[in-house]
């Protein structure tokens, strides 16, 4: 008895499990508003906090959301930016992203 082994030719597929969310990938903004409720120390410890800088970087942010009324304080994925304004609101401070 002779058995034969047929090898069929196929395409390689293309998975789509490896595309990334369009909403993954664009940047998105943090910004952080003023207000007269929480003092400097506090919005610097939170931003530290938040978007794990050094004291001077966070101080210059807060200054910029003092005399400016609100900044931009991060910039990174969706995901990213949520958990930053997560951290922020652990104190209420009053924030949006933007993308």
């Amino acid at each position: 008895m002779i058995s034969t082994i047929v090898k069929i030719a196929t395409k390689p597929s293309i998975q789509q499990d490896n595309q990334l969310s369009i909403d993954n990938v664009q940047p998105s903004k943090v910004i952080l508003y003023n207000d007269n409720i929480h003092t400097f120390d506090e919005v610097i410890n939170q931003i530290i906090k938040a978007i794990k800088c050094g004291r001077t970087e966070a101080e210059s942010k807060t200054l910029e959301v003092h005399t400016r009324g609100k900044a931009a304080i991060y910039e990174g994925t969706l995901e990213e930016c949520l958990k930053v304004t997560s951290v922020l609101e652990e104190i209420a401070l009053h924030t949006q992203i933007e993308y």
